[in-house]
């Protein structure tokens, strides 16, 4: 089987389905990261890509849905809940480019719902605990992203291992729940399936591919990463004067930075405007000493940099050879 052109699909499930796609792979909207080409990358590919619409640049959205228009493949938007309530407009931009679907994360997608199925897309939600998932539902989510703590960039603190199958019971297939933290290969996507999810979202794994829009040292610095060289706190969001609300709080890489602040949450705030400049000159400069690599868990798996074709292939064959390997492995019933 090629690892990078194969078109077998694993399994398939209600989510494939419903997006219209090939394999059960959706691609985490990160903000800055997931820009055009690797969404057409991904979606290209066979899987879902989302486009990072993160804080709301409404130049860099316009550009890049002037450059989604017209694309012959599902693939979606990505907005963060609570900024994009700031500029509600952005919507509706947004939906001009007929994504095929609309994730929000981090907020009441209540305000939004009513436009995104006007348009006649989807719409996704990303969740971290059963309260925002019964909201999400209660909106008319027809996806739900069960988020773990072992994700990259904001979340909150259930593991993915908790939070998936909670989900699933909760949505109790009406919906298929979509598993997202700590997932970087084929392994990750077969746990997830037999966990009773419908696919998997990854953020680490495409940051660190050809098509990603981060800096190269950024994507180095997640293939050089170890297991548990990542941390989860405030420090990032304070350095930037960005107030996220409890209870999400933002996993990177370790850095210099975040030693010299983690511990001194306090002296930090009251130090903002200082750090802030600081901050922004670092990471203008690509200085990642200080300016943050948002990466999950799954950075200790994560160690060359592929097109996002391949990324997809060979998570497509790994599955496929583990699902094949359990079923090998039952114990036959007579």
């Amino acid at each position: 089987m090629s690892r990078t052109g194969s078109k077998r699909m694993p399994v398939s499930t209600e989510l494939t389905a419903r997006l219209g796609i090939q394999h059960p792979i959706l691609l985490g909207p990160m903000d800055t990261i997931a820009g055009t080409r690797l969404v057409r990358a991904v979606s290209e590919a066979g899987g879902f890509g989302i486009l990072g619409g993160g804080y709301g640049d409404r130049a860099r959205l316009v550009g890049d849905i002037a450059k989604l228009k017209g694309f012959d493949r599902p693939f979606g938007i990505g907005f963060i809940t609570w900024s994009l309530a700031k500029q509600p407009e952005l919507l509706e931009l947004a939906l001009e480019a007929q994504p095929r679907a609309v994730m929000l994360s981090f907020g009441d997608p209540a305000p939004f719902a009513p436009s995104i199925k006007a348009a006649g897309a989807l719409l996704i939600c990303q969740v971290q605990d059963e309260d925002m998932a019964r909201q999400a539902l209660d909106c008319g989510a027809d996806i739900l992203i069960a988020q773990g703590s072992e994700a990259g960039g904001h979340g909150a603190s259930r593991t993915t291992i908790d939070i998936v199958p909670a989900i699933v019971d909760l949505a109790a297939g009406r919906v298929p729940v979509v598993a997202a933290g700590g997932i970087a290969d084929g392994r990750g996507l077969a746990a997830m399936l037999m966990l009773g999810a419908s696919g998997v979202l990854m953020g680490t794994r495409f940051y660190a591919s050809i098509e990603a829009d981060g800096a190269e040292q950024a994507k180095q610095l997640i293939c050089a990463a170890k297991s548990g060289e990542t941390a989860r706190g405030v420090v990032f969001d304070w350095s930037r004067k960005l107030m996220w609300p409890a209870p999400f709080t933002a996993r990177t890489l370790v850095n210099d930075h975040l030693r010299r602040w983690s511990g001194r949450e306090i002296e930090l705030m009251q130090r903002a405007d200082e750090v802030a400049v600081e901050y922004a000159e670092a990471k203008a400069a690509g200085n990642f000493d200080i300016a943050a690599v948002f990466a999950g868990e799954s950075a200790g798996l994560i160690h060359d940099i592929p097109s996002a074709a391949e990324i997809v292939g060979r998570i497509v064959a790994e599955a496929e050879q583990s699902l094949q390997g359990r079923r090998n492995s039952l114990p036959s019933v007579t």
